[in-house]
């Protein structure tokens, strides 16, 4: 989602666009920092399609589970759950620690790196608030017991 969205349709978000800009620059730097940033962005994409393949190996371990609930709302509170986790922790790395690039390159950068880190909350809490409703009560419990005997 990140590498589609921001990366190719939008132009926004490279994964070394802090340290090789491609806008204010002279049309040489240009090509070499666009080249440079698509090599990185290249990386990017190589490592989140392992980890999409790691996320489809636990999806097929956690199937065959009879404690996972198969069902729509588990599925895609996962999904936003692990989309947020990555923005979250993508976000505070690259934009925050390293600094390697921002959403985007511009004076008031900061305002749109909180907004993708507020975002990633948001999917993390959808996710959690999915898949925790999707659960079943436990059996001990009824509707209105306190469980305490």
């Amino acid at each position: 989602m990140d590498g589609i969205l921001f990366h190719q349709l939008l132009q926004l978000h490279n994964m070394l666009s802090a340290k090789f800009p491609v806008r204010d620059v002279d049309i040489r730097t240009l090509a070499i920092n666009l080249e440079i940033n698509m090599f990185w962005d290249g990386l990017f994409h190589v490592f989140t399609w392992i980890m999409t393949a790691i996320g489809i190996a636990m999806l097929w371990a956690a199937v065959r589970r009879s404690d996972v609930p198969l069902t729509t709302p588990t599925f895609l509170g996962s999904l936003s759950l692990g989309w947020g986790l990555f923005n979250l922790v993508e976000g505070i790395i690259d934009h925050h620690i390293l600094h390697v690039h921002h959403v985007t390159e511009t004076s008031g950068h900061l305002i749109w790196d909180l907004t993708f880190l507020a975002a990633g909350l948001v999917l993390i809490l959808l996710g959690v608030w999915m898949i925790h409703h999707d659960r079943p009560a436990p059996e001990n419990q009824t509707a209105g017991s306190s469980g305490i005997t």
